[in-house]
């Protein structure tokens, strides 16, 4: 037979080919940087560290590697790892507690094998092992597509170094392994070396600014032999036993090493650290056969729109729910305009069953058991609640999404892994689109859970053609607004009155507090957030009514800081009503400010002066603008017979700064907490 024909024939039956082996060899071998069980005497001592006396723990070395071999019916990824760790602080104890995220789908999975740890400790002098045993690593199902092996490295103390090593094998050729060389503690050794053959195509994109200490491409050489024992069907001799055969291809080698790594500082107002961390992800994209043209196996949006329409777990969940269908029916007679409708609908979801914490995009199990147990996930509330809003005749479709902290989703690549969540989204009659989640009951309907505001999702439709991204920044926005009266006495002390108002997603977080501390325990953490205060008369409005801003009312007073003064009075009253500090600590920031939501804070405080006194000098006014109309902050104080008048009031007018405009926003903070902290030097009057 023709080689190009063999070639062919070989590359149609190689997914039913038993008993293949891919074997890889470098075209120059590169000695390991960690063996494992093999500790160096200055790892256990505490004197190389004192420079990293900062941190909980500090990684000495973290060593993987990625190829691909047949196994069994195809191919699989070959991922092995070592990894050792210096125990520096009891902060640092979490390090010790290893997940390794585990793919599956339908009866393929993911799997550990060779598992392996020590913990080292010196112990008068003597270095002593401690073994991890097997009862101390155990699989936990996570998702509907992840597990997750979990072990403890035992008996760890300060000045412990731990190690731990493994191999996962995966039959998913898509999911090879991507590699994070950063992490929230230094690293002093990060490697990672993979082995690819020429006929499998992965684009591999490196995210992260820190240069590479070693970035090496090489060409390997890896051969195929394939079992004696032919396939029925292939048409190459079925049942022969004689011979065998062997296809050689080229691989391609890399290796890549970062050292002394940074650890990564988390920062207010951002996103997971998965999106900034210093890392390498892998995609595959096609593959190449001898003699065969280039076959593209990338995704499109087309393709995970259909396959989660047929899969049981999704789409398979969007028909008529029975169990609530009479209630459905008789929404739709009772509310015919549809915007109350899909109100009464997400009502009854939220009554009828309960957001347990965890997210998904996809059920587990039959929506009919979430409701008999009146708790669920994400996916089981939000997937009940397209079935319900289509049995009430509304036209929801679902919206897959990544939440804040599971990491941000790319257009570009079409991954359905990179998604954790499921909203309904119901066309509005002036051709706007309503999101609706079920999952809070603190928000109101067509208002998304601030863990959910991700910039962007997408639309999964009967009609591919019809698949599209959704914008998810929030028409709401986070609204504080106070009312402060306050009265001054010629010693000093202070009476006043209070009006707040939460509105948007301030009024949530507000309503989430209340929920979680109960009435009186939240009017008493009210009173201990100023110093020397007096809180009375206390009370609470709209608590129930989530449509509208939460409002609260007290009355205060406060004592002079002395007795008996007689010059000049210095207060400055918006700084009981302002922020502490500024959010952001740092000179620089290398990724965004993402707040999620835009913000409007307003403080008026009207002061009256004892009889006599008079406000010696009037502050100048300050606005403050941010560049591009990204927002603003506008101080000013206004005097008048007997009154000072003063008005502080942010508007940040974007969800989200770029990295470039950090110096600008952190210098509008330093501003605002400068004049709300000014002093007000109140006098006597001349003569």
């Amino acid at each position: 037979m023709p080689t190009r024909l063999l070639l062919r024939q070989l590359r149609r039956m190689l997914p039913a080919l038993g008993g293949c082996l891919l074997v890889a060899r470098a075209a120059q071998a590169q000695p390991e940087p960690i063996k494992y069980g093999v500790v160096a005497a200055t790892d256990l001592t505490a004197a190389p560290f004192a420079a990293d006396s900062g941190a909980a723990a500090v990684v000495l070395c973290d060593f993987g590697r990625s190829r691909l071999r047949g196994q069994g019916s195809g191919f699989q990824v070959v991922f092995e790892r070592v990894t050792r760790i210096k125990i520096l602080k009891k902060a640092g104890y979490n390090e010790a507690t290893i997940e390794i995220p585990l793919y599956h789908h339908d009866n393929d999975q993911e799997k550990i094998t060779n598992l392996r740890g020590i913990t080292y400790n010196l112990v008068g002098g003597q270095l002593e092992k401690t073994k991890l045993e097997a009862s101390g690593a155990f699989i936990e199902k996570r998702t509907p597509e992840v597990n997750v092996q979990e072990f403890t490295l035992p008996n760890v103390r300060e000045g412990s170094v731990i190690e731990y090593a493994y191999t996962l094998t995966s039959d998913f050729l898509f999911n090879f392994q991507d590699w994070a060389f950063q992490r929230t503690i230094p690293v002093r050794w990060s490697e990672y070396r993979t082995s690819i053959p020429s006929f499998y195509r992965y684009k591999i994109i490196y995210q992260g600014n820190l240069p590479f200490a070693v970035n090496k491409a090489s060409v390997g050489a890896a051969n195929l032999q394939v079992d004696n024992k032919i396939p029925t069907g292939s048409g190459l001799g079925a049942g022969q036993t004689n011979g065998s055969l062997t296809i050689s291809a080229p691989t391609e080698e890399h290796q890549w090493v970062l050292q002394n790594v940074p650890p990564f500082r988390e920062e207010p107002f951002m996103t997971s650290a998965h999106d900034y961390m210093a890392r390498l992800d892998f995609e595959l994209t096609g593959e190449q056969w001898p003699e065969e043209p280039y076959h593209d196996l990338t995704g499109t949006w087309e393709r995970i729109n259909a396959r989660l329409l047929a899969d049981d777990d999704f789409g398979g969940r969007l028909g008529r729910p029975g169990f609530l269908h009479e209630q459905l029916q008789a929404l739709a007679v009772k509310y015919p305009e549809l915007s109350a409708r899909t109100v009464a609908v997400r009502q009854a979801v939220l009554a009828a069953v309960r957001y347990n914490g965890t997210d998904n995009y996809a059920t587990l199990a039959p929506l009919h058991r979430a409701f008999e147990a009146h708790r669920g996930t994400s996916a089981d509330v939000n997937l009940l609640l397209i079935a319900a809003l289509r049995d009430a005749g509304i036209p929801a479709e679902p919206v897959l999404l990544s939440t804040r902290d599971h990491g941000r989703i790319s257009q570009e690549y079409p991954l359905l892994d990179r998604f954790n969540y499921v909203v309904a989204l119901v066309p509005t009659l002036t051709g706007g689109d309503l999101l609706v989640d079920a999952t809070d009951p603190l928000l109101p309907c067509g208002v998304l859970p601030q863990r959910c505001l991700s910039q962007t999702g997408r639309l999964i439709t009967k009609i591919p053609e019809k698949s599209r991204w959704v914008d998810l920044v929030p028409t709401q926005r986070c609204v504080h607004y106070q009312q402060v009266n306050l009265a001054l006495d010629a010693q000093g002390g202070l009476t006043g009155k209070v009006h707040e108002e939460h509105g948007g997603y301030a009024g949530w977080a507000a309503r989430e507090a209340l929920a979680a501390d109960g009435e009186k325990k939240y009017l008493v953490t009210l009173a201990q957030r100023h110093e020397g205060w007096t809180t009375t008369k206390a009370a609470l409005g709209q608590a129930d009514n989530v449509e509208k801003p939460l409002t609260l009312d007290y009355e205060f007073s406060q004592a002079p800081a002395s007795s008996g003064s007689t010059g000049p009075l210095y207060l400055s009253p918006l700084s009981d009503f302002g922020p502490s500090q500024n959010p952001f600590t740092h000179d620089s920031r290398t990724f965004a400010v993402d707040f999620g939501t835009t913000t409007d804070e307003t403080t008026m405080v009207t002061l009256t002066l004892p009889a006599g006194y008079e406000l010696a000098e009037v502050p100048k006014l300050a606005v403050v603008k941010l560049p591009n109309d990204g927002g603003q902050f506008v101080y000013s104080v206004a005097a008048s017979a007997g009154t000072v008048q003063l008005t502080s009031r942010l508007s940040l007018r974007r969800t989200v700064y770029a990295p470039d405009q950090y110096a600008s926003l952190r210098e509008l903070y330093r501003l605002l907490l400068e004049k709300q902290g000014e002093k007000l030097v109140i006098q006597k009057k001349a003569g």
